[in-house]
């Protein structure tokens, strides 16, 4: 279908200083138009720019910008990580399945959203390809709409149709789209991937996120039969899954016979894999994360990951102590639509130590740190060390449940300093 383009430069002419800017996510991101955006910060003051993580450049977050644009992210990624410091970003938090509601709310009014997209089929429809989260909440919000369009974005089958007609400036682009490659296991992953693989029950449906124990997880159930998905992301990992008949819905009770999820991220292979493939289903954020939706699959096995876990069991997951890191995400979300499911298990998976060789298993969190997942909510944890059941467990039980899993350098230490501060 024939459209009007115009030059990257010429579309970003529509944001003004004190205007909120919503960005595309993950490898959704635009990058030709975020780079024109950024090449007019002498023109701009205070353009607040939103978004989840983004993969790919964020030039507007460099110390120079400060003035021009300010950061304020929904998750927070490696590449707006150090605004936070630098005083020009803030964190916003939200649960991932709460954030189109926002901004249909006009809780946070979009003046300018700024998305990629497929080139339209022959009824004018084209696609949000990889990430649809909030997406369509973000165009439905805002003020002008401008989208790249990307004959290299995959077409994805789902909710993120929409039509050229809703695109208010269309500027063609070629370019591939980021990929996101993620390292092999290490020994210690490996370990824990073992142990999550051992809990999967055959027909289960899976969520799981990206990185190496997901990887290593994934890499385990080859021997599996009947597995679903319905999960906020996925990556590389469940292509083979899929392709040898492990991964394909059939026990589902919604969406049986699909894979569900909100966004992805991987490699070509993954995108190739992907489009024009009705199998893959792209929904709204405020779909897959909705734990009403999520419980009625059986046997719902959601996999996540946390910064550290205290003893009582509650779990960070979005800061180092008072420093902001990552986001609240969906986390939330699938442990409770997991506990809920008919057999389903909600897992935090993390490694005993961390790089510095520090326990991740905790008497306290730090100070400032922020509480993702409470002590309410959270079955199971998984180090290298074993598997711990919390689910129905008092505090004292929890205490040694979790000593038992901290690595063995640390446990004495741990426990002791829990009972100095609490007596039970």
């Amino acid at each position: 279908m024939k459209y009007r383009a115009i030059t990257a430069e010429e579309a970003v002419q529509a944001i003004h200083s004190n205007d909120r800017v919503y960005i595309q996510a993950v490898a959704g991101a635009p990058q030709v138009l975020i780079k024109a955006m950024t090449a007019r910060y002498e023109q701009l003051e205070n353009v607040e720019i939103c978004h989840l993580h983004t993969e790919g450049e964020a030039p507007y977050a460099a110390p120079e910008m400060k003035g021009s644009f300010y950061v304020n992210s929904f998750f927070i990624g490696p590449n707006v990580r150090h605004t936070f410091e630098a005083g020009n970003g803030c964190y916003t938090p939200v649960f991932l399945g709460e954030l189109p509601l926002l901004l249909k709310k006009n809780a946070i009014k979009i003046n300018v959203t700024l998305i990629s997209v497929s080139p339209p089929d022959r009824h004018g429809y084209c696609s949000l390809g990889t990430t649809v989260a909030a997406t369509l909440a973000a165009i439905e919000n805002a003020d002008y709409v401008i989208a790249e369009i990307n004959p290299q974005i995959p077409r994805t089958h789902g909710d993120g149709i929409i039509h050229i007609s809703e695109i208010d400036a269309k500027v063609d682009v070629d370019y591939p789209i980021p990929t996101h490659d993620t390292k092999e296991p290490n020994d210690i992953e490996r370990k824990i991937g073992d142990l999550i693989a051992e809990m999967i029950e055959d027909g289960s449906t899976l969520q799981m996120g990206i990185g190496s124990i997901p990887n290593a997880v994934l890499s385990r159930l080859g021997n599996h039969k009947n597995l679903g998905i319905h999960t906020e992301m996925f990556s590389d990992g469940v292509v083979d899954l899929i392709l040898d008949d492990v991964i394909n819905g059939n026990n589902k009770k919604v969406n049986r016979g699909r894979a569900v999820t909100t966004f992805l991220v991987g490699s070509k292979r993954l995108y190739d894999y992907v489009d024009d493939n009705p199998f893959i289903e792209m929904k709204e954020a405020d779909y897959t994360n909705n734990v009403g939706i999520i419980s009625q699959n059986p046997k719902v096995v959601s996999i996540n990951s946390a910064i550290e876990v205290d003893l009582t069991g509650q779990v960070c997951a979005d800061s180092i102590g008072m420093r902001m890191y990552s986001g609240v995400g969906g986390q939330m979300d699938f442990i409770r639509g997991a506990s809920l499911s008919e057999g389903g298990k909600p897992i935090i998976a993390l490694p005993s130590v961390t790089k510095k060789g520090r326990s991740r298993i905790v008497p306290f969190l730090q100070p400032g740190a922020g509480v993702v997942t409470t002590r309410a909510h959270v079955h199971y944890v998984v180090t290298e060390y074993g598997v711990a059941n919390l689910y129905g467990k008092c505090v004292r039980d929890r205490i040694e449940a979790l000593v038992n899993i901290a690595h063995p350098d640390h446990r004495e230490d741990i426990e002791r300093a829990y009972f100095e501060h609490r007596m039970y």
